[in-house]
Order: C-alpha cells, then structure tokens, then sequence
C-alpha cells in the first residue's frame, strides 16, 4: 500500500501588529449628532461668509481678493463656497489676463498667487506671464529678503507647470534653491516665516491633501496680522460637523467589515480598516460625498487584505489558481481554491454586488463587468510580480513601471469607484490622470517602504530596477525617480486643465488625492499600513475622533481607550498642536 505525505506549505509571513480601534468604540462615536448639534450654526456662518467674499471681491484689490480665495481653500472650508469662488476668479481672470497689459502690471506676490489659483481651477494661464520675472533672478533674490510671501508663491506656483515650461521648471529649481538657503542658514528671525518656508519645502501645496492641509494652516492663520475672526469660527465648526460625518461613514465601514470576519478568519492579513477609511477621507473629505468615502474605504480595505494574499502568504501555485478564478469570475469556481482564498473571493464578491445595488439599483447590470474587468487587471499585474519573485527576476525599471500602474491599485479603486457611479467608459482626461497618479502613488510607496518590503522578501522596487540595469549610485536614482514624480504631476495639472467636467473632475480629483495620500502616509520612509507609527496614529486620532478645538466630545472614553490599545497620553496628544 503506497503512502503519502503531504509537503509542507512554505510561506513568507509577515507578523502584523493587530488593529488598535475595536468595533465597539468605533460604534460608540457620536457621529451624527455631532452634525445635528452644529447645523444651524453653521447655515449662519455660511451667509455671514458669503457676504465677506461679496465685499472683499473687487478688482480694485486684486491682493486681498485673491489672499480670501486662497485661505478658503487652504482652511478647508471653500467647498461651501463653489459659486462665488468660481465668480470670483472668472472676473480676475476677465479683467487681468484678458487684457494683457493689466497682467503686466502686477506685483511678484500678486502675479504667483493669480497664476496658481488660476491654474488650479483650470483656467489656462501662459507661463510668459512670469517671463519678466524669469528674467531677473538675481533681483528677485534679493526682494525675496523682504518679500518672503511673494518667494514662496512664485514656488508654489511654479509646481503648477506642465511639460515642456521652461520658465517654471527653472523658477522652481531657483525658488527652491532661495529658501533652502534661508532655511538652512536661518536667515530669517521671523519665526512665523521659517514655519512657512519649512512647511513648504516639505511639500509643495500642489502635493499636499486639502483635507489635512487645513489642519496645518488654521494654525498658522490664527497667528496672522489679518486673520478673519469669522472664518476661524467657522473652520472649527465645519471641522466638527464634517467629523461627524466621517465618524457615521467610519461606523458604515466598521460594520461592513465585522461582517466579512476577515480579521478573524484572514489572520495573515492587515487589519487595517480604520486607516484605510483615513485614506478615503483623505480622498474626499466634503460631507456630501459619503457614499464616495464609504466605497472607496471598503475598497481600499480589500486591496491591503489582496495585497497580503499575493505579496505574503499564497504560493506561486495558489495565486496561479485563484487569478484563474478571478479572469472567470465564477463563484462556482472557488471550490478548487484553497479556504482562505474561497473567503477572500467571496467577500470581494459580495462587496461589489453590495456596492453596486446601493449604489445604482436599476443599473446594476451595466456596471459590473467594468468593476470586475478592473479587479482582473489587477489581479494579472499582482501574479506577474510574483512571478518575478519566484524566478529572481529583477525587471528594467521600464518593465516594473508599465506593471506597477496597474498594480498599485489606483485604476481598480477609482475606475471601480467611478463605474459603480456612471456605469459608463471612462474619459480621457480620467484614464490619464490616473496613470499618472498611480505613478506618484508608486513611487513615493516604493521611496517610503522598499526596505521594509525588500527585507520581507518582495520583489526589487523602483530604486533598485533602476540602478541594477544603469549602474548608477542609490541617490542619482532616487534623484530620477523623484524628477519622474515631478513630470507625472505635469501631466496630471495639463489633463485637469483639458477636463471642462465637473462630474468627472470629482474622479479626477480622487486619483489625484490617492497619489497624494502614498506622499503623506510614506514620506518619512515607514510603513504604515503595516505598522503605523505614532505621527500618523495621532493625525488619524485628530481628524476622526477628536473634536477641534478639543473641547466638548467625551475624551475620557476616548482616551481610556487608547490607553487600553497601549498608547499614553503623551503618545495621543504630542502632535495635537497641529490643530490646537
């Protein structure tokens, strides 16, 4: 009689740190109440602004008209006032930019800040506006002693360029040069200034998220000479209401996800649904767009569980099967899977379907073969990395690239997203943005996580691809590959100039925030979403749980909490002057 044995199944593991929020606390949080407490204050606040907006706009104070517009945008608030914004800079734009000889007359300060919210909201303003400026460096240089605001909005500004400016592409090296040098040699005894220049050089507006920008500058607003009272008033409000709402889309999700029992069953796997909601916050952070937030977070979720599955635990022969069942995408299928991947595929599954009906109802059927071709991509981009591993292949950083698009999760997420929404093709405009996007999204992952990757057995990211097949020393390629994020963010300001869709733009503003989420979570080079560390533990904690300023929710629950999860005190609180 022949006997068996069964071969030992070798897989890389990864040992996870487990999800510090419980779905009981979660459950807890005040969430819509929250909203209803402060509504009417804030109907009232909204007139009260609005009447600001329709006294500060003139162009016979182009300065003050064009400073308001920007502090909304920057403390967060500007979603409230679309219409009046948009008035306002298609008036600047008819008076200053129509009319050449009136742009000529700006200022330095005046002329960058124009240029770049004018760009921002897709007005196609020439680069040779700056041509004067371009012209005379060395005078700027010195004015910028004085000027410092003008110097750092002909930096912000230039970030908004797109292939092929010259005068931007060189005004930005030179600005960023200027203030490096200031920073540097601490020129400036203004200490306000210096957090201006520090915060810039950290990232350019351009790179940053709306949502989590606000945090930073009300602060800095607060300290200004010509700060608004109101507006104040307002942003701390609306951040408390818009909180709530997160803190309702956050219970959705945490419900959503205690159903699946994928953090019980799937132990292999990140449980990491509360920061993947952080994400799709970070995505989308205005309250009307709830059934965005909840989407993309459930999604977001999967594809770290997905992730997992393809880059830690399957085998090379058990991904070969479940891609197999994925192409087809047969729930009868699953039974020659193994059982954690029966799981897995079924939830997807279920989710999609789930999405779908919420969703669309009557328009079910159109949408999902677009949702499932999205995830088959996918699925093909992750086999073809593994088999990289599994035959110690290091691709051309070409090859890495052209996979990694796909791979990095941007296209099924917001083409997933965006067909369960239109349940129709995508534009042009939108399938560009997001190739680029997942390029930034890409590498700054690959900038901020490879050797926490490469030490858990992953295939050769973008960094190392490049200097295997170049020769080249580690900092000349991160150099390039730093100057290839640069040039996606070029594409990326050209294709939201072309795109005349506000619909669509909401998509396009999703793939943009995605690629601008993998610069926040993976500039200090952790990794994150496997083990978070404390500076993002305590933004998650100050955008979803505690009020601002930190005055009226019931922190003692709160904090016994986070207690119990191992955090201190000190840990919570060490970063809340960021919005304190």
């Amino acid at each position: 009689m022949a006997i068996t044995t069964d071969e030992p199944v070798i897989r890389r593991t990864t040992k996870y740190p487990p999800s510090e929020w419980s779905y009981d606390f979660i459950q807890s949080l005040p969430g819509n109440s929250m909203v209803e407490t402060y509504k009417t204050a804030s109907n009232n606040f909204k007139e009260r602004v609005r009447n600001i907006i329709s006294k500060e706009a003139s162009v016979e104070n182009p300065s003050r008209t064009l400073e308001l517009v920007d502090d909304l945008l920057r403390l967060g608030i500007s979603y409230h006032f679309k219409d009046e914004i948009s008035r306002v800079l298609k008036m600047i734009h008819n008076c200053y930019f129509v009319v050449p000889e009136r742009c000529n007359t700006m200022n330095l300060n005046l002329k960058a800040l124009r240029f770049r919210l004018l760009r921002q909201h897709g007005y196609q303003i020439p680069q040779e506006i700056f041509y004067d400026i371009y012209d005379t460096l060395g005078i700027i240089k010195e004015a910028a002693e004085e000027d410092v605001v003008g110097m750092l909005n002909l930096y912000e500004a230039s970030f908004y360029a797109v292939d092929g400016e010259r005068i931007l592409d060189e005004t930005r090296e030179f600005t960023t040069k200027c203030l490096r040098e200031k920073q540097e040699k601490n020129k400036i005894v203004d200490t306000k200034s210096m957090m201006l220049i520090s915060h810039a050089l950290e990232l350019p507006l351009l790179w940053r998220i709306p949502w989590f920008e606000s945090m930073w500058f009300i602060k800095a607003y607060k300290v200004r000479s010509d700060m608004i009272p109101l507006l104040v008033e307002f942003t701390e409000l609306d951040y408390n209401m818009v909180q709530g709402v997160h803190q309702e889309d956050l219970k959705y999700t945490s419900r959503w996800w205690a159903d699946l029992h994928w953090d019980k069953k799937l132990t292999f796997a990140r449980d990491r649904m509360v920061e993947s909601f952080m994400w799709s916050a970070g995505v989308n952070h205005e309250a009307p767009f709830g059934v965005l937030r909840r989407n993309l977070a459930k999604l977001i979720t999967i594809v770290n569980v997905i992730d997992d599955i393809y880059d830690v635990y399957g085998t090379l022969d058990e991904l070969e099967q479940f891609t197999k069942v994925v192409r087809r995408w047969d729930v009868n299928a699953v039974s020659r899977l193994p059982d954690y991947m029966k799981i897995f595929f079924l939830g997807l599954n279920n989710t999609i379907n789930e999405v779908a009906f919420n969703t669309l109802i009557n328009k079910k059927s159109f949408s999902i073969p677009y949702v499932q071709k999205a995830w088959i991509d996918y699925c093909e981009a992750m086999l073809l990395e593994a088999r990289w591993f599994n035959n110690g292949y290091t691709p051309t950083l070409e090859e890495y690239m052209n996979n990694s698009r796909t791979r990095v999760a941007i296209p099924v997420v917001v083409s997933s997203v965006y067909f369960l929404d239109s349940y129709v093709s995508t534009g042009e405009a939108l399938d560009s943005v997001i190739q680029s996007s997942a390029t930034i999204l890409r590498l700054a992952d690959d900038l901020g996580t490879a050797l926490a990757e490469f030490a858990r057995g992953d295939v050769p990211k973008a960094v190392e691809c490049y200097m295997h097949h170049t020769g080249v020393s580690e900092e000349k390629a991160k150099a390039y590959i730093k100057s290839i994020i640069i040039d996606a963010y070029k594409r990326i300001t050209k294709d939201r100039m072309a795109c005349k869709s506000p619909s669509l733009q909401i998509y396009i503003d999703c793939a943009l925030n995605l690629s601008r989420m993998g610069q926040f979570t993976y500039e200090r080079e952790v990794d994150v979403l496997g083990t978070p560390d404390d500076f993002y533990k305590n933004h998650l904690i100050s955008l979803l749980f505690i009020l601002y300023p930190p005055l009226e929710i019931n922190n003692f629950h709160f904090v016994s909490h986070v207690v119990s999860c191992g955090l201190n005190n000190h840990e919570l609180f060490m970063d809340l002057e960021v919005i304190d």
